[in-house]
């Protein structure tokens, strides 16, 4: 299989998302590590951008870019994040490789990149190598899916045909996941869910007070975050019938609107009517792929497709 050379700052929002890309391209994803060593070389790369290909090698990657493009005969570069901008951009002179980047290169020229994928809840400009998507990138093999639902269920016989399930985030500068507002929809969750298992998760940024609600309440299969770090949330999306998530998380979102069948319902915690959030869950509301939970059940188990974006893609790099 032809490979995609990956430069990853090793956040996983960023690293998953560039990994999920090539696996929509139909490319095997090789990593790179790719850190600026200090503060002021990060810096210095937004003024040295404007150099084009007389600029210089601010995060000291290309010689092992050198020597993974000899082993693995790249097809791509792809990043994420303001730590890959740079170096996509100066390895794709230097070795001739096409680029893409995976969010807006805020600060940064556009061109220079084959292509940049913005989620278009961050309102990004109009270029022609700008291609906007509706949600971020999540993982696209079937297989991945698969083997994540046999490790959950090694985890939880079900006992029931239905499952719902409940995606709890936490707080961030535009949402808050109080302890009062959590157990109050919960209750509502429980209250419409009559018949089904009832599966939940909390994630890295969910308090210890709203861990607490959670564990509280008699949920079939629960998955406290800070006591296990098992991810069950492929389980989740390809299983139940229907998903509650916290609005909290565009990435936990943007999975939920697009993989499997189950009804979406936002739990939303948004204490900012503005920005990327409230649009981002405005337009999933708006075109039916999500429904604002508030104590009543909707209908919404549209599906995004990205096979569009992908071969539009593919062409636009030659692959």
């Amino acid at each position: 299989m032809p490979t995609a050379l990956i430069l990853t700052d090793g956040k996983p929002g960023h690293e998953n998302q560039s990994k999920a890309l090539a696996e929509g391209l139909g490319l095997e994803p090789r990593l790179l590590p790719c850190l600026y060593p200090t503060r002021l070389r990060k810096a210095l790369s937004y003024p040295c951008d404007r150099l084009g290909r007389w600029a210089p090698d601010l995060a000291g990657i290309l010689p092992r870019a050198r020597a993974a493009a000899e082993e693995h005969a790249p097809a791509a570069l792809i990043g994420a994040g303001s730590n890959t901008f740079y170096s996509l951009k100066l390895l794709r002179r230097a070795l001739g490789i096409p680029c893409v980047a995976i969010l807006t290169p805020g600060g940064y020229r556009l061109g220079g990149f084959d292509a940049i994928l913005a989620p278009a809840f961050d309102n990004p400009p109009e270029r022609p190598n700008v291609l906007p998507i509706p949600t971020n990138l999540t993982p696209a093999r079937p297989d991945f899916y698969r083997l994540q639902t046999a490790a959950f269920h090694e985890r939880h016989v079900a006992r029931k045909d239905r499952a719902v399930a409940v995606i709890v985030g936490g707080r961030n500068p535009v949402a808050d996941v109080s302890p009062d507002w959590l157990r109050t929809q919960l209750e509502a969750v429980f209250a419409t869910t009559e018949g089904c298992e009832r599966w939940v998760t909390t994630s890295r940024r969910t308090s210890p007070e709203a861990e607490a609600v959670v564990d509280a309440f008699p949920f079939d299969y629960k998955l406290i975050f800070s006591r296990d770090r098992f991810n069950p949330i492929p389980a989740f999306v390809t299983e139940c019938e229907r998903l509650f998530v916290t609005a909290d998380s565009t990435g936990m979102l943007s999975e939920a609107v697009a993989v499997g069948h189950a009804n979406v319902e936002i739990l939303d915690n948004l204490t900012v009517a503005t920005g990327k959030f409230a649009r981002f869950v405005q337009t999933l509301c708006d075109e039916g792929y999500a429904h604002r939970f508030e104590g009543d059940l909707g209908d919404a188990r549209r599906k995004v497709d990205l096979a569009p974006t992908f071969a539009a893609l593919r062409a636009r790099l030659g692959l």
